[in-house]
């Protein structure tokens, strides 16, 4: 199932169950999967139109009047053209807003380098009371989104439209502020969200025909990160790598070295290099970024080699 129709399924079921949810969308509600949804709650959904800022605008007002409002939009329009309302209007204000911004980084493909938000996380992830999170495959989103519909606060959801490959079991339980260890390892700990955690995962299958032992880890949010465990791990095999389809600056790398800072390891990083995205589909994109199984093994070769 792509992402997309397990999100607007998991949406249509929590309207059932709640009238005070209401879902705000700026003109790409079929790009998110939604549209089908309007017609089931004709008096609860709201096409804002190409206007983001007026769309985080309002889904702050319904709040304040006790409505749970979703808002979602293209990744790089639900974060870059709206950071002043998502600062203003929602995290100081703190109002009960989740935003949703769909097709992260390199997942925008064919939309190009205007669409490709490299940067978003690190755009939002110094906003206070922010939650920041990224699902990575549909099995973690069933199980996220009641969850982050029950916390009381704001949050960030960076969720890819399509079908990528499915990680977690049936049955997963999901803690919205506990990373997930999906592999047990000894010489390398891999920490990868979103699209990079099957990267990863591929990987340490390739590293493990070497001899080398990778741990890997999802921490899924990565503002607040889930301190206990990546210290815990991190110390566990002494070195790390990181994984993300986002900029190395203000993403989970920098969420990582931040939690290391006071008790370090070598932390390498799997990222776009402080670049913007270009045309293209998704296997050209991550060989052209770096962004798959085998970068990361090599980086992982290099780092020990450097350890």
């Amino acid at each position: 199932m792509e992402m997309r129709a397990m999100y607007a399924q998991c949406l249509g079921e929590l309207m059932e169950k709640d009238e005070r949810l209401v879902l705000l969308d700026a003109d790409l509600s079929k790009a998110c999967g939604t549209f089908p949804l309007r017609k089931r709650f004709p008096n609860r959904i709201f096409d804002c139109g190409v206007a983001e800022q007026n769309m985080i605008s309002i889904a702050a007002g319904l709040n304040s009047y006790g409505f749970l409002p979703w808002a979602e939009s293209f990744a790089p329009f639900a974060t870059r053209r709206v950071c002043d309302q998502i600062a203003i209007s929602v995290c100081y204000a703190k109002r009960n807003v989740k935003i949703v911004g769909t097709d992260p980084g390199i997942a925008a493909e064919l939309n190009g380098g205007t669409h490709m938000s490299l940067e978003d996380m690190g755009v939002v992830r110094s906003l206070p009371h922010l939650v920041v999170f990224e699902p990575t495959d549909t099995v973690q989103l069933q199980a996220a989104m009641p969850v982050l519909h029950a916390y009381e606060g704001p949050v960030y959801m960076r969720m890819n439209r399509k079908e990528f490959p499915t990680v977690f079991p049936a049955g997963y339980a999901f803690d919205l502020f506990r990373a997930d260890t999906l592999r047990e390892g000894t010489n390398v700990t891999i920490f990868a969200i979103g699209l990079m955690v099957s990267e990863a995962l591929q990987a340490a299958e390739v590293l493990a025909a070497e001899g080398i032992s990778c741990q890997v880890v999802n921490p899924h949010t990565i503002k607040p990160i889930d301190k206990e465990t990546v210290l815990a791990a991190a110390h566990k095999t002494g070195l790390v790598v990181t994984a993300e389809n986002h900029n190395v600056i203000g993403g989970l790398h920098s969420a990582v070295l931040e939690a290391l800072s006071h008790d370090p390891v070598p932390v390498w990083a799997v990222g776009a290099e402080d670049r913007f995205g270009e045309v293209g589909k998704l296997p050209y994109l991550k060989e052209a970024l770096g962004l798959n199984g085998a970068h990361i093994a090599a980086t992982v070769r290099t780092a020990l080699q450097n350890k």
